[in-house]
């Protein structure tokens, strides 16, 4: 195979000696392996701490939303453990519980498992040794700002209270951190931590094994209210270099290999038993700017940055024209809250060198921090990039980081950073006032704040006038973007998955996989 390292080979040999393939027998219920770059950056499975890409792949098969996802089809909001649900007034929402849900550890769904789950699993209960750590209350906190509680109307019923309207709460509770559990495994536990990494939940599979950075195990529930499970088992199985996890695919130890760059896709399709599937999903890779770094605090250097990246020249050379410039930090399914006349910064270096002549930058060194291709074609970006930036006039310099600590970690050595943000619902509120709102994790961490974004920010989470809110995140991506530079869009991020291609199964507009009985024939 191409590109296939020697340490690549050993990783592969290494997975087959050590983890017994859980091969496909006719006739049974199949047992399948997927490789992934990466399972877990938190060491756990509780979506409360785990909000990344790689977590976002896992949850679903084993934990559920009260409100679902089209993830495969148009991405609308659909029953999932609430059948309906009706909008009380701009800061209520009643919502039906579907019957015969049973949690994984053979207990019926209840209205107080709801309470629960979005009460103190989210933010901790007096005195309780099972309470969340505070990076996860800071979690919920952001994403949902205006919580008040959670009320039992009756059996069936239950009343989500917010402090303040909103009129996005029926996407907030369809995301991943607000899915349900059983109140009794979660006192059963001695402590957060043991609850993180066996979480029990609704989904069509239950957590069997966990070993961080190595491996999950799911199994077969076969009591799942959406009918029984078509797989038996799966195994994700950590594989960090893209050619051992193809190598995997190829030698039949895998059936499924995630995150293939687009320059590998006619490896995996050179043999006629696989395929490579999947395509643009609601997630765009960005860069992130501390504006209290020396360098970047003058606002003329953060724009001359945006302006000195040849987005397209990476779109084509790393991806094949398989992804986009997408008209900012925004996406389609915005609907009406879609700035529709948007565009991200022109490649302009003439326009970088006069801005970076107008703020007086004399060459001093920029840090850019980034991983080993935890992003598909994540360094050969960073290289890119670079320079460009060197060709305007910008001394930035890459500094690899091993881990996601490392590369937020506060410091006078934090100024450009890699990151991705993805929308879960359609309105920007499902993920700029998360990440850059006051509440938001730049904001709270000091990268970046703007008195004037922040006021606008709490606009688009408790406006209910539609034309009102639309003003306001126009207005946010004129500071955010060209004003006042906290982020500044790549491109949309397309996400490949190789596979058998005798397996039926269709990939989603997100990292999300689904193995439910309507994805998957074989």
């Amino acid at each position: 195979m191409s590109g296939l390292t020697r340490r690549a080979a050993l990783a592969s040999a290494g997975a087959a000696l050590c983890l017994p393939r859980l091969a496909i027998a006719q006739g049974a219920r199949p047992a399948i392996t997927v490789a992934v770059q990466k399972i877990s950056n938190s060491n756990s499975l509780e979506m409360l701490r785990e909000q990344s890409n790689v977590g976002g792949r896992i949850f679903y098969s084993y934990a559920e939303p009260l409100i679902d996802t089209d993830w495969t089809g148009d991405l609308s909001l659909r029953p999932g453990l609430a059948t309906s649900w009706r909008r009380l007034d701009a800061q209520r929402l009643e919502l039906t519980l579907r019957e015969g849900v049973r949690f994984h550890d053979g207990r019926p769904m209840t209205a107080e498992d709801v309470v629960h789950s979005l009460g103190p699993r989210m933010w901790g209960a007096e005195g309780s040794p099972r309470n969340p750590p505070p990076e996860a209350v800071a979690v919920a906190r952001r994403s949902f700002p205006g919580f008040e509680r959670v009320e039992i109307v009756d059996a069936r019923t239950v009343r989500f209270v917010n402090r303040t309207p909103d009129v996005t709460l029926e996407g907030k509770l369809s995301r991943s951190l607000a899915t349900i559990h059983s109140a009794a495994a979660y006192e059963a536990v001695a402590d957060w931590p043991q609850w993180s990494r066996r979480p029990v939940g609704t989904g069509p599979y239950r957590v069997v094994e966990f070993r961080p950075d190595h491996h999950l195990i799911l199994e077969a529930f076969d009591d799942y209210w959406g009918g029984r499970p078509p797989l038996s088992r799966i195994r994700f199985l950590e594989v960090p270099e893209v050619a051992a996890r193809i190598a995997m695919l190829q030698s039949g130890e895998a059936d499924f290999a995630c995150d293939i760059p687009p320059d590998q896709i006619a490896e995996v399709e050179r043999s006629p038993r696989h395929e490579v599937v999947g395509g643009l999903i609601g997630n765009h890779r960005m860069l992130v700017f501390d504006k209290h770094h020396a360098a970047l605090a003058d606002p003329l250097v953060r724009r001359a940055l945006t302006h000195a990246i040849d987005r397209e020249a990476i779109v084509q050379a790393l991806w094949s024209g398989r992804t986009r410039v997408p008209p900012g930090l925004q996406f389609e399914f915005f609907g009406d809250m879609l700035v529709r006349d948007w565009t991200v910064p022109k490649y302009d270096l003439a326009e970088a060198r006069r801005l970076l002549k107008q703020s007086g930058y004399r060459g001093e060194p920029i840090p850019y921090r980034v991983l080993n291709n935890y992003y598909t074609a994540q360094t050969s970006t960073a290289q890119i990039l670079v320079e460009g930036w060197r060709e305007a006039g910008v001394n930035v310099r890459i500094e690899m980081r091993e881990n996601w600590s490392q590369i937020t970690e506060p410091g006078p050595d934090r100024a450009i950073r890699d990151w991705s943000n993805g929308a879960s619902f359609g309105d920007p509120v499902s993920q700029t006032p998360p990440n850059f709102g006051r509440q938001g994790s730049a904001w709270v961490g000091g990268e970046w704040r703007n008195e004037e974004f922040g006021d606008l920010a709490a606009v688009l989470e408790n406006a209910t006038d539609a034309a009102q809110r639309r003003r306001a995140w126009a207005r946010m991506l004129e500071i955010a973007e060209r004003e006042d530079p906290a982020w500044t869009v790549l491109h949309q991020t397309a996400n490949f998955t190789g596979k058998r291609r005798d397996i039926r199964w269709k990939p989603a507009q997100a990292f999300v996989m689904d193995f439910r009985a309507g994805n998957w024939g074989a």
